[in-house]
């Protein structure tokens, strides 16, 4: 469809250095250009040859179709994940065994080397001062040359792993994709393009999740083992309190948690996918919900959806919520558990043990608090997610059609019967035999299977019986013209070479030409996606043009002719497919009967069976029911002139642009380009996300409650690590060999909790009556090295601490509940105000931005806001909490380390200033190559029935895989972006421990240093290697989040139409209009305030109770007419209702009392009941009533029936009864009919007629018509020409001017149908007149 982007530049890791790879070099230039100049798509480098989409998909497919094989040969169910398993497993455990050595091999000495390294300085013997100085230094070096390795190992393993996730969604993706292009009809009946959508952005997404943890599942049991065997050694059986308390929580705790998450995740998603199916409904139908005045009961209904949403969204929420404070306290808790059980078992704490302790329960919490339950929630939500995949890939595909090779290139079929289903048949006992060259016309009522039959020779509808032979090669140009984004020209290519002259010849008969002047660019103007900006009639030739392009034997033509002009239908029946296609065998479904004079056979086909066929002399002689319309259409009796187009004053058989699409095409274009490019990105300079979002929950004291609870929480916690220090330091002293009790006489003592600092208590007495009380029972006092020290006593010291423990557990589970809470008040409000906003947005907006482009806003960015900015906003400040409680603890050991902190936070600075920037811009890239990925999807399952007439499959395929593999570089970029910031912050914080680490040594050298505080400051220090790359990649992650909110609530600030409810002063009488009389007085409408006026000073009256039919060209204004009566874009001059001025009437009270019949009839997704009734105004007996009227009675089993998506479950024609059966029920006395019968037979047009003109007699009735039989009985047409009024009247007055505009055009029906009009129009006059 489109070639999309071309990258230019190989990826420069490819030619890189060992050095370079090692310390991420390659990615300099990257950086450089991000932070000068900002990066474009084209600065991307190429994909790396085995990231390729192609080659994983072919792999990948190639074990599919395997395990395909073996499933069928055993009977069982096909296993994606054991096809996956053979596809990546070596590469995956290659790195699995890396993992191994970093997580569980070098974290695991690091405490042993930090134990003996305090306990160096415990000792306090002088005299082998300079060989344990020496043994410091080495010591220090080798935590520090450990911690490095382990660093490097850290960053290239998680890199590796993710790039297998990667290759793992691509070559899902890919499959997926080749299966879409496979699926028969009635799979993709089942699946709507939502669902593929939301398979390829977030099932397959979690392949990118789930690699980071999954390693540790195996690896998990071997780490907790060796922990434990060193654990033993420290503190004997002591350990076990601290292991096991660890496993019971986390493993079946937080084990069954990551179930319930995934569990309601499941349920999350399938809600989602309703709320956003609706959506794109809603999106779709805005122009029919706005003429309906149906916004308030969409708002309640998407409300209740979003409501129900919440509910489980909350309750994930809370269980994440749950899961991080874990994190937090579950390594507090167990140290505290196996200190206590040591101290009462009467040993004596050590700051050596206690503190290589600390690293051994951060490490095992690593594993079990954290990458266990993330692997088993990712686990399980990938599994389900497979199961979609798998379920997906296992759907039915369409069938190798059973077509024989005829001869020649006729077409035969013999007694075939077909169906869609096992249950129904479609078609039955159709025998028909069409020579080469044969040109046949295909009519018959809307259902009666004309669609079916061309479906049935392009291979779509499979065969049930008899026998079908077709020769040569098959074009096909559908009902629903199939655009995709891309230029005009490639539309019409579609993947073809491009012929100069034959290109010409094509636009010509297809009556393109003048089209392609008034395009900005001609025909290299970019159509949006399904056309939009353009007119019907223009998506219908570009449809045509591109089966006409193709030069085969057969052409299908499924009704093209019935979105234009009877003369431009006229011109592309006579000039393309009568001409120009002469010789090739031509089909062509039609409701549009004046052209059958001219077919070589038609087939008059009802409820699936061929009722007649035969030449039109044949059908004419015969007597069945049907053939009566044909001769009603006949245009050539008593004329020997051959299609001879009439040659009267030159008339223009081009269809114009409609002129709205004329003034409007340029600037709608433009706006759609420019707006698309900031609106991609997302980036506003004034914009401030963060305060948006902390404004949304509207909730003041619950916003200071949880800062105040996070910040409470924070000090607990690290209270409870100071703690730790300060007591170990007391059992010290208390326990040293030189120490010794002191008695209570001394009223001064000196409390020397940590270093070398003296605190002073005065040891007052309280009394009370009964007894005396003292501080003293809570102390004990002992003499060391000629100071007295006051220690509180163990058991004390032990309830503070376990007092510390539970205050932390509360604390931190109670903000993160608060916090969720919040963030859950924020998403609902979001929501709520962006679609209460765009309901009432005016159409130009919807004009100008795609519907996926809107889409977007509610599935990927409220997503976003829904489920990861929450999480990852509270892990950033929780990991910001956590570095700040840190660095007061570091500094509290060693104030020196302050002038490192300061140069630490500079290289941060740079670092994150850096990274936030390369970061974003890279995630701009990744969110702009994706989109064309989705858009690609999207239209090939509007027309896969087209690229598979067209053979265009393995094409397609081809640019899916092109598409992908310039997402895969964006991707690839983002991977080694996180890498290689992860490891040069890293490398900044492994510098900072070497500060830390070697200036204890120093201090050392020239004063007495306190082991605890080493322990406390080193062991701190290891936790922010590593914790706090990742704060500043989640900090970053909150920053590229928060676009989404600002995209939410660039939504919230768009221009609105209203006020929707009038003034009370102005409320006019009740029962208005209650006569129905229209003045307009010199209305002017302007689509855009800088372009011409579309409507331009019409003035006219309709009196009450007249029927006024509106024709013109395309393009003359008759559709804005009725844009400025709804008042859906912005008029000056007036239109008066029965006297009141439609512009002091609120929206909504206007557009309720005008009953509309649109020309594409929309129904929603729900039941039959809520598509005629939102508001539950009428009984079950008025819309049964209004149902039988249209006589749909028996074709609607129950008012709950569900209408599917666009209606699906009714023909085209049942739509438009349901639409009417709506106007039926309003009983309102302005009724207006939009082309309401352009798309229907015959037949259903003069049944919706006759209804009309029973239920509708007393009414005003404006038509705008295609058909002008609709209206040449109505009390006066009006005639419009470039948005003027040119002609008023009756309909027989004005066929009495020979140079009127009315006259021409009904002259260009042919002299059969312009003899039956004027006597309809005379006949009507006639009776007025009498009347």
């Amino acid at each position: 469809m489109d070639n999309g982007y071309q990258l230019k530049y190989d990826n420069p890791r490819d030619k890189a250095n060992f050095i370079s790879k090692l310390f991420f070099g390659w990615m300099i230039g990257l950086v450089r250009k991000a932070t000068r100049t900002g990066l474009e798509v084209g600065d991307l480098y190429k994909t790396r040859e085995a990231d390729k989409s192609k080659k994983l998909a072919d792999l990948l497919e190639k074990n599919w179709t395997k395990e395909l094989k073996r499933a069928k040969l055993k009977g069982t169910k096909p296993s994606l994940s054991r096809a996956l398993l053979k596809t990546f497993t070596m590469e995956y455990m290659g790195w699995g065994l890396l993992f191994f050595i970093q997580f569980v091999v070098l974290r695991s000495i690091l405490p042993l080397i930090l134990s003996y390294l305090i306990s160096l300085f415990q000792e306090s013997d002088m005299d082998d001062m300079v060989d344990r100085t020496n043994a410091m230094y080495i010591c220090s070096g080798i935590l520090i040359t450990i911690t490095a390795i382990s660093i490097f190992f850290l960053h290239h393993t998680n890199k590796g792993l993710t790039v297998v996730g990667m290759k793992a969604r691509i070559a899902v993706s890919s499959l997926i994709y080749r299966k879409i292009t496979r699926l028969n009809q009635t799979s993709l009946g089942e699946t709507a393009a939502g669902q593929v959508v939301n398979i390829l952005s977030n099932d397959v997404n979690r392949f990118d999740l789930v690699v980071l943890s999954l390693h540790c599942l195996w690896t998990l049991p071997i780490q907790v083992a060796l922990l434990f065997y060193l654990l033993w050694r420290q503190v004997q059986i002591s350990c076990l309190a601290g292991i096991l308390s660890m496993m019971i929580i986390c493993i079946p705790g937080q084990g069954y948690v990551g179930k319930l998450t995934g569990v309601l995740r499941f349920r999350v998603a399938k809600k989602t996918d309703t709320r956003v199916k609706l959506m794109n409904e809603v999106i779709s139908g805005i122009q029919v919900i706005k003429m309906y005045a149906w916004e308030k009961s969409f708002e309640k209904l998407i409300k209740l959806m979003r409501a129900d949403e919440i509910k489980d969204l909350t309750s994930t929420s809370y269980l994440r919520g749950l899961l991080l404070s874990c994190v937090v306290f579950i390594e507090r808790l167990t140290m505290f558990l196996t200190v206590t059980c040591y101290v009462l078992l009467g040993n004596v704490i050590t700051a050596d043990k206690v503190f290589s302790m600390a690293q051994f329960f951060n490490i095992l919490q690593y594993g079990i608090a954290i990458l266990y339950p993330m692997a088993v929630s990712y686990g399980a939500e990938t599994l389900i997610s497979i199961k979609r995949l798998q379920d997906f890939l296992l759907l039915e595909e369409r069938k190798t059609p059973s077509i024989e090779t005829a001869e020649d290139n006729g077409i035969q079929l013999s007694d075939v019967s077909a169906s869609w289903t096992a249950d129904t048949r479609t078609l039955r006992d159709i025998t028909l035999n069409l020579p080469p060259g044969t040109l046949c016309a295909v009519v018959g009522p809307v259902g009666a299977g004309k669609s079916s039959l061309l479906q049935l020779l392009l291979g779509e509808l499979p065969l049930s019986s008899g026998t079908m032979s077709l020769a040569g090669t098959i074009s096909y140009s559908s009902q629903e013209p199939w655009l995709f984004q891309s230029s005009v020209r490639k539309n019409v290519l579609f993947g073809e070479p491009y012929q100069s002259s034959w290109y010409k010849q094509v636009v010509k008969v297809c009556a393109l030409e003048k089209d392609f002047d008034q395009f900005p660019q001609r025909d290299q103007t970019i159509v949006g996606e399904r056309g939009v900006s353009l007119s019907g009639g223009q998506r219908a030739r570009i449809n045509l043009a591109r089966a006409i392009y193709r030069k085969t034997d057969v052409y299908l033509m499924d009704d093209p002719l019935s979105a234009v002009d009877t003369h431009v239908g006229r011109h592309l029946f006579d000039e393309c497919i009568y001409r120009h296609l002469r010789g090739k065998t031509r089909i062509l479904a039609t409701h549009q009967l004046q052209y059958l004079k001219n077919a070589d056979v038609i087939v008059v086909m009802n409820e699936g069976r061929i009722e007649a066929q035969g030449s039109f002399e044949e059908l004419s002689d015969s007597e069945l029911d049907f053939t009566k319309l044909l001769v009603s259409a006949d245009e050539t009796k008593g004329e020997s002139k051959k299609l001879s187009l009439v040659e009267e004053p030159k008339i223009d058989y081009i269809k114009r642009l409609s002129v709205r699409s004329i003034m409007s095409t340029q600037s709608e274009f433009i706006e759609m380009m420019e707006y698309g490019d900031t609106e991609e990105l997302g980036v506003d300079g004034n914009a401030h996300p963060f305060k948006d979002y902390c404004k949304a929950p509207r909730n003041v004291c619950l916003l200071v409650v949880v800062i105040i609870s996070l910040i409470l929480a924070q000090a607990v916690c690290s209270g409870a690590d100071y703690w730790s220090s300060f007591w170990t330091r007391q059992e010290e002293i208390r326990h040293s060999t030189r120490a010794r009790p002191v008695s209570d006489s001394s009223e001064v003592i000196q409390l020397v909790p940590l270093g070398n600092q003296t605190i002073s208590l005065d040891g007052n007495k309280y009394t009370n009556e009964n007894r005396d009380f003292s501080f003293d029972t809570f102390f004990d006092q002992v003499f060391l090295d000629n100071r007295i020290y006051k220690l509180l006593k163990t058991n004390y010291s032990m309830g503070v601490y376990g007092f510390l423990i539970i205050a932390a557990i509360v604390f931190t589970i109670g903000r993160s509940v608060l916090f969720c809470k919040l963030t859950m008040q924020a998403s609902t409000n979001l929501h709520s105000d962006m679609f209460h906003t765009l309901l009432k947005a005016p159409m130009r907006f919807f004009d100008t931005n795609p519907s996926g482009r809107v889409l977007n806003r509610f599935s990927k960015d409220m997503g976003a806001v829904d489920e990861i900015l929450p999480r990852t906003l509270l892990e950033s400040i929780q990991i910001m909490l956590v570095m700040c409680g840190i660095l007061v603890n570091i500094a509290v050991a060693n104030p020196y380390m302050l002038v490192a902190m300061v140069v630490m936070g500079v290289c941060f600075y740079f670092l994150s200033k850096w990274y936030v920037t390369t970061a974003s811009n890279v995630k701009h890239l990744e969110g702009f190559t994706k989109s064309p990925v989705f858009s690609h999807v999207n239209s090939t399952l509007n027309g896969i029935t087209t690229i598979r007439a067209f053979r265009a499959e393995e094409v397609l395929c081809e640019e899916f895989d092109d598409q992908q593999d310039v997402h895969t570089s964006s991707w690839y970029l983002t991977l080694s972006c996180i890498a290689s910031f992860g490891l040069w912050m890293d490398i900044v914080c492994l510098l900072f421990l070497a500060c830390v680490t070697f200036s204890f040594v120093l201090m050392h050298s020239t004063s007495s240093v306190n082991g605890s505080l080493v322990g406390l400051a080193i062991s701190q220090c290891l936790i922010l290697t590593g914790m706090l790359q990742h704060g500043m990649r989640q900090t970053s992650e909150v920053i590229n989040q928060l676009t989404s909110v600002e995209r939410i609530r660039q939504y919230t600030k768009i221009d609105t139409e209203g006020p929707f409810e009038t003034p009370i002063e102005k409320k006019p009488l009740k029962g208005w209009p209650n006569r129905g009389r229209l003045e307009f007085r010199n209305l002017v409408l302007r689509y855009v305030a800088e372009d011409d006026p579309v409507l331009r000073n019409l003035t006219f009256t309709v009196l009450p109770g007249e029927k006024v039919g509106i024709v013109g060209r395309t393009g003359a204004g008759k559709s804005s007419l009725i844009s400025a009566l709804f008042r859906l874009a912005p008029t000056s001059g007036s239109i008066l209702i029965d006297g009141v001025d439609s512009k002091v009437l609120g929206l909504t009270d206007l557009r309720m009392k005008i009953s509309i019949i649109p020309q594409e009839p929309v129904l929603f997704s729900a039941t039959m009941r809520y598509n005629l009734d939102p508001f539950d105004e009428f009984d079950d007996r008025s819309l049964w009533d209004a149902l039988e009227q249209v006589e749909l009675k028996d074709a609607v089993e129950s008012l709950d029936i569900m209408v599917t998506e666009g209606g699906n479950n009714f023909s085209l024609g049942q739509r438009q009864l349901i639409c009417l059966a709506r106007a039926i029920l309003r009983n309102n006395n302005i009724l207006v009919l939009d082309e309401a019968t352009a798309n229907v037979d015959q037949r259903t047009d003069s049944f919706i007629q006759k209804t009309i003109r029973r239920n509708f007699e007393d009414c005003t009735v404006l038509t705008i018509a295609h058909r002008l039989n609709t209206i040449m009985d109505s009390d006066k047409v009006l005639v419009m020409h470039f948005g003027e009024m040119v002609e008023y009247d009756h309909p027989h007055i004005l066929l009495q001017l020979p140079e009127g505009h009315f006259h021409k055009m009904v002259l260009e029906t042919g002299p059969a149908i312009y003899a039956q009009l004027k006597d309809v129009a005379e006949k009507a006059y006639h009776k007025n007149s009498r009347l």
